[in-house]
Parts: structure tokens; C-alpha cells; sequence
């Protein structure tokens, strides 16, 4: 029976690396759903656990390391550039060049030999890495343009140029491993977010215990200035946190007893005691790393069209290097040993690197700057997608407003607003209903005290009652209040002028008569009328569908400027989500991934807002780990600049190719120029995709 495996590499910095790997293990049966991510460094597949020693044994044979990922998350973090193999193997290979010169200098008749002696040193590691890719059905790699244009040279008397080449070349491995390292860096960082150590309250004090030793249940302590060690609950303490490591918002946010804290995440200012409520490998921060490095293993279409293009450009390189070679000598009798010097010269010129890494490099570098951010997407598909949508589809509640109603209006009728504020606070302390959690976060902002009534009852669907003061109390509709006091005409067109503007109206009744109103709503996200304007600006349409009645949907679309459909069911909202498809747009929808899940299915891209929960994490194509509107054109914007990045990337990698191509044929550059181009522009199209996780900080 198949079984998921994932591990990670070692030593893989390219696409071309990467394919490789590919093609040996579709050679191997009983495997398949092979994805591999150089910019991750893993690789996942399907395969029956008898397969499993089959397969290690085929990536060391083409000379990676291999771990299985629960194995390599304890290893410690790439070695620094001048320990890697890469670099040492070139260290040796300069080290000999500078040999071979000093020693052609003093005894110049054993010059070629020297050259030839150092060129070894770095072309038999290449040579062997070409023919175990070869055996593994991979004959047209860049390693083995390199041997032949090497032995080539050797061939026709430039063993100097030839030494230089197989240098120039390790150097270039060098630079993509180091390029490639720092891509990795930017996915290990979240990780080393989480601290190593937590104190557990243990037999009747604290103990310092290993982070990954935590389980659900256990009780921790977090100092101020400290990292918090696990996901959990706050038991005790009250305190300010700074979440801007994980959903990248700027402003710290207070916690009291009963809120959710993420691991990675900064208290600020006061010590929390913690209920640890998941496991290390399941807390926000493991879960973000370990849907990123997924998304980055699903290969963009992009990147699918020029693996397959390089699969044929490879072995075309080769027959035009020949063309080259023997054409002009055996037509015209053009001199042999220059046209099979640039014969060699083109084959260097084709090496693929830079053109199969153009899109990977800035896919990886895309979708880390986005999980920096708060921007979870779930692979390069969908990252290519993002950027060519036209019309956006928000849920109301919990997207385009704050999910919970919040206290707009008090009105006081024989008593001061404060006074009603205080009464209302005093029948409602201790409840859990969200018009009460209202109430009483509107009385902490103004500074009103909270002491609970006495002998308080809730009347299922009507209020609530108590006794405070000495008075008898009642909070409910204004239904229910009529029911026990008459309301005057003033009082009830008060009433429906608010109801009129979609809010939902409390009486308070002291000593059975009318004393004040108190009206909730949920109110806009603070970012939400910007966001949709920022939307807008990018050539985006935003339509809101909601399932709220219309009055309340409408003075929320016009506050927010924005096109409303109300009183909507889930499949109301997909038929309209496939209507705007069917009318040539490219849509998203944006919503909570619950009862939005068929309008989420529906879109070309759906878009789950959450804090970090599973929900948000694991529905939809992107999630957006902190409630902010303004995400959703960040994310479209980071998918544009991404695509333009591959753009650049491409034209530099087929644009230097071109200009060389035409300069060899001439006779103008020769080998060191090709093999430097070709590293040149590997390196440059890894910087380049690097700009994006610099952007990245600056969303």
C-alpha cells in the first residue's frame, strides 16, 4: 500500500537538480506523485514502504543528501558558504589553477599538463554526476555539456581555457547553493521563531523542559520580552502581544484570560500563564512552514512550460554545437580547431540553468515573502492565478466587517448615557452572549465600572433580568421591553430610525419603565473601505454576497461603497460566483471557508479570512492569517510583481544566451565567456526572485 513520504536534500539548489531527482524515481515502480522543490530543499512522493530504501538509494547514487523531513527539522541550519562541498570542491579546483599557472611559469613545457591536472581535480566530480544521471535517464544535463566541452578543449590544445571553465562552473555552483541557501533561510526563520526552551508549572513550581516536548494541557509561563513556546489559551495575566512575526500586524494586541496566543509571538509587557493546546508539530508556525514548502513543491504552470521546454532545448543545444563544429569545415573548409573550439562554446552557452531556474527561484521567493506577511498560498499555481483576477467576491460577516457586533449608539431617555451604559454592563457581567460581550468591552472603553447585578435570569429569546442598586432591571428587544412597559412614540421611532440603519436595538427598563436604548452592530474591519479602494485601483471589481437581510447588507455597502446582493443562501452565492465567471471574469471569493465553502469552491480562487485557525489555514487556495482586508490586494500585488519577476528573469536568461550565441558563431567570445555568462545569469535570476522577499517587508 502507497504511503506519502516526505525528506529533505541536501546539495539541491536548481530546477535542474530538482529534475533529476524526477526522473530517477518515476524509473522506480510503484512510485508516483514525485514533487520536488529546490527553493524548499524537499522532496514528497507516494510509494509502498518496501520502495522507501529504493529510493534513498537512487538520490545519494546521483550525489544528494537525503533525510527524512521528522529526522532533518533537528539537524542544524546550512553550514556557512566555504564549508559546503561546493565550495570546498572549487577552493580545491582554484587552488590547483593557481598551481598549474605558477608551475607553467617555471617550467613551461609541463604547463598543459598542470592545466590538465587541475581541471581534474574539479571535471571527475562532474563527469561521475553526469553519468549517474545518465544511468538514471537524465543523458542531457548541464553536467554533461560540461564534460564534453571540457574534454573537448583538452582535445584541441586549450587545456588552460579548459581548467578555467571547469572552474568558472564549480564557482557558479557555489553561488546558487549560496543563492539558494539564503531562499531556504527565509522559510527556516519562521521556523526558528519558536523558542527552544518553555517553563512548565511542574509539582508546585516551574521547570525548564524542551519547547518540543509540550502537549496539549500543559500549563506554561511566558515573561515579559519572551517568545511564547506553543499555541494555547491565556489562563492568567493580562498583557500585550506582538504578532507581527506571524500575521505581520504592526500593533501589538492586548490578551486577557480566555484569548488564543500563537508560538513565536512576543508578550510585550506582563507575564502570561498558558493552557498549551496543540503539539509542536501542529502549532501555527509548523503548520505555516509546512503549507509553504507544499506550495512550493506544486510546480506553477509556468514553471511545468519551461521544464518541458528545456527537455528539448537541451538536447537541441547539442546538435546545433556539432552543426557548428563540423558544417563550416565540411562546406566552405572553414579551419577545423576553430570552429570545433566554438562548437564546444555554444554547448556551454545552452547550459539551461538560468532559464529552468527563472520561475522556481521567484515562485519560492514569491510565496515565502507572502507567509512573512500573513499571506498563505497554496503553490505556484495559484500564485500565477491571483495576479489575473478581475472580480472579487466578499462575504459580510467576519470579512468585510469584525465578526461581532460592537456598541454605536446609547441613548439615554431619563438618565445619562453613562448611566444606562453602567446599568446594562451590571445585568450582562459574566455573560457569554455577543451583544453582551458588546456591551461590556464598550463600558472598559469608557472607564464605566462593571459590578454584576444580583439575581440576574436570562429570558430565553426576550433578555435579561436582575436587581442592581436596589432596582429592579430588564435589558431585552424592544418587543419584549413593550410587553412589560409601554414605549412612547418618540421612543419607538428612535428605535426603528436605528433599526433602519441595520442595527439591532436593546431597551433598558429601571423599575419597569423606559430609562435607555442601547444599538449594536457589526461594524466595518477598520482597513475594509480602504482595502476595497486599493482593490479598485488594480482594476478590480469587489461585490459583496451576504446572507444578512438587505437593510443591514445595504448601509454596510454604502459605507464601504462597494455592490451588495443580500439575504443569500451558500448556493445562491456559488450561482452568482459562476455568473461572473460566465461572463469572462477571473474571480475570487473571499470568506470565512464555512458557510461559504460552494461560493469558495466555485472561484477560479478562493480566499479563506481567518486568525489562524485550521479554517483559515486549511481551506481555500490562499488564506489570510490576520483579518485585514488590505491583504487581498497585497496578495494580488505580490502575484503581479512575482509574474513580473519571471518575466525579467526570462529575458535575462534567453536574452544573454542569444547575445552570446551570436558573438561565438562570429568568433568574438569563446568558452570562459559562455560558461561565465551562463553562471552570470543564474546568479543574477536568483537575486532577482531574492528582490521579492526584500518587497515582502515592505508590504
Amino acid at each position: 500500500m502507497s504511503e506519502t513520504l516526505r525528506y529533505r536534500v541536501e546539495r539541491m539548489d536548481c530546477a535542474s537538480c530538482a529534475a533529476k531527482i524526477e526522473t530517477a524515481l518515476a524509473r522506480i515502480e510503484g512510485v508516483g506523485d514525485v514533487a520536488v522543490s529546490p527553493g524548499a530543499g524537499t522532496l514528497r512522493l507516494r510509494a509502498p514502504e518496501t520502495a522507501r530504501t529504493q529510493i534513498e538509494a537512487a538520490v545519494r547514487a546521483l550525489g544528494f543528501g537525503l533525510a527524512p523531513v521528522e529526522a532533518a527539522r533537528a539537524t542544524p541550519a546550512d553550514p556557512p558558504w566555504h564549508g559546503a562541498p561546493k565550495a570546498r570542491l572549487a577552493l580545491a579546483c582554484a587552488a590547483g589553477l593557481a598551481g598549474a599557472y605558477l608551475l607553467g611559469l617555471a617550467v613551461p613545457d609541463h604547463a598543459d599538463l598542470a592545466y590538465a591536472t587541475a581541471m581534474l581535480i574539479g571535471l571527475v566530480p562532474i563527469a561521475r554526476r553526469a553519468l549517474a544521471a545518465a544511468r538514471a535517464g537524465s543523458p542531457f544535463t548541464i553536467e554533461t555539456l560540461m564534460t564534453i566541452a571540457a574534454i573537448g578543449a583538452v582535445i584541441i590544445g586549450e587545456t588552460a581555457e579548459a581548467a578555467i571553465v571547469v572552474l568558472l562552473f564549480l564557482v557558479g555552483e557555489m553561488l546558487e547553493g549560496v543563492a539558494a541557501g539564503r531562499a531556504r533561510a527565509g522559510i527556516r526563520a519562521l521556523a526558528a521563531l519558536v523558542p527552544k526552551t518553555a517553563l512548565l508549572e511542574r509539582d508546585g513550581g516551574l521547570a525548564t523542559v524542551e519547547a518540543a516536548a509540550l502537549v496539549p494541557g500543559d500549563v506554561i509561563h511566558v515573561r515579559p520580552g519572551d517568545r511564547i513556546p506553543a499555541d494555547g489559551t491565556v489562563l492568567s495575566g493580562e498583557g500585550a502581544v506582538d504578532e507581527a512575526p506571524v500575521t505581520g500586524e504592526s500593533v501589538p494586541r492586548p490578551k486577557a484570560p480566555g484569548d488564543g496566543v500563537f508560538a513565536g509571538t512576543i508578550v510585550t509587557d506582563a507575564a502570561l500563564r498558558v493552557r498549551v493546546s496543540t503539539d509542536a508539530q501542529d502549532n501555527t508556525i509548523a503548520r505555516i512552514v509546512r503549507l509553504v514548502e507544499e506550495a512550493q513543491e506544486a510546480k506553477a504552470p509556468t514553471a511545468r512550460f519551461i521544464d518541458r521546454f528545456a527537455r528539448i532545448y537541451t538536447p537541441c543545444v547539442l546538435v546545433l554545437g556539432a552543426l557548428v563544429a563540423t558544417l563550416p569545415p565540411l562546406l566552405v573548409g572553414a579551419p577545423w580547431l576553430d570552429w570545433i573550439y566554438r562548437g564546444l562554446a555554444i554547448l556551454l552557452i545552452g547550459c539551461p540553468c538560468a532559464l529552468v531556474i527563472s520561475t522556481p527561484a521567484a515562485i519560492a521567493a514569491g510565496l515565502a515573502a507572502g507567509a512573512r506577511r500573513g499571506l498563505l498560498i497554496k503553490g505556484g499555481a495559484v500564485l500565477e492565478r491571483l495576479g489575473r483576477v478581475d472580480a472579487i467576491a466578499f462575504d459580510k460577516t467576519g470579512t468585510l466587517t469584525r465578526g461581532r457586533p460592537v456598541v454605536t449608539d446609547i441613548v439615554g431617555l431619563d438618565r445619562t448615557a453613562a448611566e444606562v451604559l453602567e446599568d446594562a454592563a451590571a445585568l450582562e457581567a459574566g455573560s457569554a452572549h455577543p451583544i453582551a460581550k458588546a456591551i461590556l468591552a464598550h463600558a472598559q472603553a469608557e472607564r464605566v465600572p462593571v459590578v454584576p447585578a444580583i439575581g440576574v435570569i436570562a429570558l430565553g429569546g426576550k433578555g435579561v433580568k436582575g436587581r442592581f442598586k436596589r432596582r429592579a432591571l430588564f435589558l431585552g428587544s424592544p418587543r419584549a421591553a413593550a410587553a412589560v412597559a409601554p414605549l412612547d412614540e418618540a421612543t419607538l421611532a428612535r428605535i426603528a430610525a436605528l433599526e433602519a440603519r441595520g442595527k439591532t436595538v436593546c431597551v433598558l427598563l429601571v423599575a419597569e419603565r423606559p430609562a435607555g436604548l442601547i444599538a449594536v452592530r457589526d461594524e466595518p474591519r477598520a482597513d475594509a473601505a480602504e482595502g476595497l479602494r486599493a482593490l479598485e485601483r488594480l482594476g478590480i471589481a469587489p461585490v459583496m454576497l451576504t446572507g444578512d437581510n438587505p437593510t443591514t447588507a445595504a448601509e454596510i455597502g454604502a459605507r464601504l461603497a462597494i455592490p451588495v446582493h443580500a439575504g443569500l443562501l451558500p448556493q445562491d452565492k456559488m450561482r452568482l460566483v459562476e455568473k461572473l465567471r460566465a461572463e469572462g471574469h477571473v474571480v475570487a471569493k473571499v470568506g470565512d471557508g464555512i458557510n461559504d465553502a460552494p461560493a469558495l469552491a466555485a472561484a477560479d480562487i478562493g480566499i479563506a479570512m481567518g486568525g489562524g485557525t485550521d479554517v483559515a489555514l486549511e481551506t481555500g487556495d490562499a488564506a489570510l492569517l490576520e483579518g485585514r482586508v488590505g491583504d487581498v490586494a497585497r496578495m494580488v500585488r505580490l502575484s503581479r510583481d512575482t509574474m513580473a519577476n519571471i518575466a525579467q528573469n526570462i529575458a535575462v536568461a534567453l536574452g544573454l544566451k542569444a547575445v552570446l550565441l551570436v558573438t561565438t558563431i562570429l568568433g568574438i567570445t569563446g568558452l570562459w565567456p559562455a560558461i561565465l555568462a551562463d553562471t552570470g545569469a543564474t546568479v543574477l535570476v536568483t537575486l532577482n526572485a531574492m528582490r521579492l522577499l526584500a518587497a515582502g517587508r515592505r508590504m
